[in-house]
């Protein structure tokens, strides 16, 4: 049974720690999202201005391209809206996507801290006003992401069934 399982949420909610260790807990490769933007882009954010959907729509397909191409394999993508999901769900239609629920103090805590990354802390707010939460009939699990342990086998359960995954963390 394939495995395809994208790791969401704002810039510093932990997608790529989070997702190293859950592909690696379930056997998969790991992909980082932003290794997958085009060099506009990363220039574009670098320089504190917000992504537009004219600059992610091609993104967000090479994000669905890469998921539909291996049977198992984690990425970590922001994909803050719904129409974002479904833009990646269009190559891969079977993605399991695990939003990690970080607050706003929180984050800005994180990206303050981060010095080899192109995403500025002036982008924070922009994110998380785009930012749209899983809506029922989305395929994916809402996670707390603090303990990077079982956050993984939260999702880990939820992805591949193994036992029922913590309901409060929905």
């Amino acid at each position: 049974m394939p495995v395809r399982v994208v790791v969401m949420g704002p810039s510093g909610s932990g997608k790529s720690t989070v997702g190293a260790a859950l592909a690696e807990a379930l056997g998969a490769r790991f992909i980082d999202g932003d290794d997958l933007h085009p060099l506009t882009n990363v220039d574009k954010m670098a320089a504190g201005i917000p992504l537009d959907d004219v600059d992610r729509m091609p993104w967000l397909r090479e994000v669905g391209d890469a998921l539909a191409a291996d049977d198992r394999v984690v990425i970590a993508c922001s994909a803050l809206r719904r129409v974002y999901r479904d833009a990646i769900r269009e190559s891969a239609p079977d993605a399991f996507f695990a939003e990690l629920r970080v607050g706003r103090a929180e984050l800005a805590h994180r990206l303050g801290g981060r010095t080899d990354h192109f995403m500025p802390i002036a982008l924070l707010d922009s994110q998380l006003q785009t930012l749209e939460p899983l809506e029922p009939g989305e395929r994916g699990i809402r996670v707390d992401p603090a303990a990077v342990d079982r956050c993984v086998e939260v999702i880990r359960e939820a992805v591949t069934g193994d036992a029922a995954a913590d309901q409060s963390l929905r």
